[in-house]
């Protein structure tokens, strides 16, 4: 397998970034880590080496990018509206430069799909549904689409808008439901210890109440919110995938 660390200054994030890539084609599967870890963890937790077959026969190429989450809503001792701003400058870095960096190293016409578990489900999902004409869809396992579960409780127009179960019920523009329509949302959960399925199905009839095609897939109770889940769970939806 490829595998190549490339890193650059980030001018959205003040700082330098690095990214693990891994793979020589295939569609670019964009990972966002869980919670404050880094743009490693899916190694070091071996869930790459799951997707070593899919890898290796070009059917994806995988564009792993650092978390900024302790600089946000992991820090305890930022202020709400600055964290949220934190939160926006990520968002940036992705959209203004992670992207054309995964569009030089593969082609201009590249499916993205973001995808990532825990806190990383929300900002795959997030990151897609703000920016439908940039990412095609999104694979998001044991997740919450509910900003404010991360929040401590500050809420404000910064939050509303990166908060997914929030924005898109008053979501109207034609174009961009259009092409979050055109995307391919996959869901998937467990039902097991510090999983939320519930909250998996309330953002699922969001989703239906804007005519958003989607999949949801409720895992059972033996799948809890852990790293063998996604090493299992991944791997299947790839498999699967149309």
């Amino acid at each position: 397998m490829i595998r190549e660390i490339h890193q650059w200054y980030s001018p959205a994030l003040n700082k330098e970034m690095p990214i693990a890539v891994y793979g020589h084609y295939g569609f670019a599967l964009l990972l966002i880590p869980t919670a404050a870890a880094d743009y490693l963890e899916y190694e070091r937790f071996e869930l790459i080496n799951t997707l070593t077959p899919f890898i290796n026969e070009g059917k994806i190429k995988v564009f792993s990018v650092n978390s900024i989450n302790t600089e946000s809503w992991m820090n305890k001792e930022m202020e709400g509206y600055h964290k949220a701003i934190r939160h926006n400058q990520f968002n940036n870095y992705i959209f203004h430069e992670v992207v054309p960096f995964i569009k030089n190293m593969t082609s201009a016409n590249t499916n993205i799909i973001s995808c990532g578990a825990s806190f990383g489900a929300f900002h795959s999902m997030n990151l897609f549904l703000k920016r439908p004409d940039l990412i095609n869809g999104v694979i998001a396992m044991s997740g919450v689409y509910d900003l404010m579960e991360y929040t401590d409780g500050f809420y404000d127009e910064q939050v509303y808008f990166n908060s997914p179960i929030h924005y898109i019920p008053n979501l109207h523009e034609h174009d961009t439901l259009e092409k979050i329509r055109n995307g391919k949302i996959i869901i998937a959960t467990g039902s097991g210890s510090h999983e939320d399925p519930e909250a998996n199905r309330r953002f699922s009839e969001v989703l239906n109440s804007k005519s958003i095609p989607h999949v949801i897939d409720i895992w059972g109770d033996d799948i809890h919110h852990d790293w063998p889940t996604w090493r299992k769970m991944l791997p299947y939806i790839l498999g699967n995938r149309e």
